[in-house]
Formats: C-alpha cells, sequence, structure tokens
C-alpha cells in the first residue's frame, strides 16, 4: 500500500483507506501516506505557481518546466523507498512533510 499512495490522487486515496480500516496500522505505510500527500500538495502548489508565473512572463515558460521535472523525480525516488520498505525521507522537501498530517494516524 505505501507504493500505492504514491500513484496519482486516487491511489492515495486507496491507500488511505485501506489503512485506516485495517486492525494492523503499519507505521511504514503511514510514513508514506504522509510523504506522499505532502509531495501531491506540493506539486499542486507549484503547479499553479508556474501557471501564473508562465502567464505573467511566457518567455521563461520552459526554464519553469524543469520544476515539474524534479517533482517526477521526487515522486520516483519516493515510490523506490515505499518498495524498500524504508522510511527516509524525499530529498529536499521530505522532512518538511514529517508529522505534519496527524489526520493520518
Amino acid at each position: 500500500m505505501a507504493v500505492v499512495s504514491y500513484i496519482t490522487l486516487i491511489g492515495w486515496i486507496i491507500a488511505y483507506v485501506s489503512y485506516s480500516g485495517s486492525a494492523d496500522k503499519n507505521p511504514t505505510n503511514r510514513y508514506h501516506l504522509q510523504q506522499a500527500f505532502g509531495l501531491m500538495l506540493l506539486s499542486f502548489g507549484l503547479s499553479i505557481a508556474i501557471s501564473i508565473i508562465a502567464y505573467a512572463v511566457p518567455t521563461i515558460a520552459s526554464v519553469l518546466s524543469i520544476g515539474y521535472l524534479l517533482i517526477l523525480i521526487l515522486w520516483v525516488i519516493g515510490i523506490i523507498n515505499a518498495a524498500n520498505e524504508s522510511e527516509k525521507p524525499l530529498p529536499i522537501v521530505g522532512q518538511w512533510f514529517e508529522g505534519k498530517f496527524n489526520f493520518i494516524a
């Protein structure tokens, strides 16, 4: 379920419902649910910011698209960590998400 939490919002919802409904709360699943949710929020916010900046200054839109590539790299790292069942935070942004989303308990 930890890997599924990184696969789109629907995958995250499936993993969350499965986690919250299970009697055995695996801490690794909880950790990756938090990391994936934080990454989704960051991705959504970055997408809005890039869209606004690209609309205001169209000439730098292609440079800003590097942000999408960085998010993709973070998704892949998260999936690899989840598949290896390690609780390592995502590079740079992972520590922001640790322990922040208390509704995932």
